[in-house]
């Protein structure tokens, strides 16, 4: 159990199927210096490693296990975690999709990219894709279910969810970007609220889930539990306390004004965003964690 006077990562679950959940971190909750977001988890941003240790020590203890994680690269490479034992091997691996038949917590770091959480709660087969613009180009969510079949997944009983990102009005990336993608994923081009050319992320993942066979039906929608969590934390001191001092913009009762969607991660104070960033010109951005993995009813 969390010693009280530890920190304690704000999490927001999410029941995908019997017997398995999703956790999504948040930027509360942790060790971290603000400019990286309290709770950062990853070890790649140039944050304090033992404040980020400490973070991923404190998310084992609320989740109940570790988070199992790759060196995320935007490829469409999957690893078949519960062929690999050891988290620190696993941790080296180039790759952006995780899957596992067996108890592993298995997460993707997200600042915008999207988190697409899969299981197979017949068959017994979970999994993890880290799916941004270059990563759904190469097909990262078809080869992740591709990955699970092979392990004896039934696309058929596959359940996916769709976590935060950048949203649509927010993702700008340049006109030729944007007619790329649109080629790859019709109907997927934008204009951003700034008026230049931006890319939908999310209806591009539901294109891919559907060519690889996954039912609508099978899709467990994320926002409610997610606005409800940014209802209850909009008025947390912690919250306002870390967008008086992160460096990306006004004060927290200005920024969830002016928000228009939960889930995007540019937008909602809670989550970590690398274009926020930017935009702010800082050089450096944590990320957050969305994992999954069997959950036995006990919180």
């Amino acid at each position: 159990m969390l010693d009280m006077n530890e920190v304690i990562p704000a999490v927001i679950p999410i029941d995908i199927a019997e017997g398995y959940r999703v956790w999504y971190s948040t930027r509360l909750g942790g060790y971290c210096d603000a400019s990286f977001g309290y709770a950062n988890m990853s070890a790649r941003q140039g944050d304090n490693n033992e404040a980020v240790a400490r973070n991923r020590s404190a998310l084992h203890e609320v989740i109940g296990s570790a988070v199992r994680t790759v060196h995320q690269v935007h490829s469409g490479e999957v690893v078949l975690a519960d062929e690999v034992n050891g988290d620190a091997e696993l941790n080296e691996l180039e790759a952006d999709g995780l899957v596992s038949t067996r108890d592993d917590t298995l997460g993707v770091f997200g600042a915008d990219c999207l988190p697409v959480l899969f299981v197979d709660p017949v068959n017994h087969v979970h999994a993890s894709a880290h799916c941004g613009r270059v990563g759904l180009l190469n097909d990262i969510i078809g080869q992740t279910v591709a990955a699970m079949e092979f392990k004896g997944a039934d696309r058929a009983e596959i359940r996916a969810t769709l976590g935060p990102c950048i949203c649509s009005e927010c993702y700008e990336v340049g006109n030729d970007i944007a007619m790329e993608f649109e080629k790859h994923f019709p109907g997927t081009a934008t204009i951003t609220r700034w008026g230049g050319a931006g890319i939908d992320l999310e209806k591009a993942a539901l294109f891919a889930l559907h060519h690889a066979g996954i039912k609508t039906d099978n899709l467990v929608d994320s926002l409610p539990r997610i606005a409800a969590a940014t209802e209850y934390l909009a008025p947390d001191e912690e919250l306002a306390q870390l967008c008086a001092s992160d460096g990306e913009g006004p004060d927290v009762q200005e920024r969830l004004a002016s928000m228009r969607n939960v889930m995007c991660t540019l937008e909602n104070p809670l989550w970590h965003s690398y274009r926020r960033s930017t935009r702010a010109k800082k050089n450096v951005s944590g990320r957050h964690l969305a994992s999954i993995g069997i959950f036995n009813g006990e919180d």
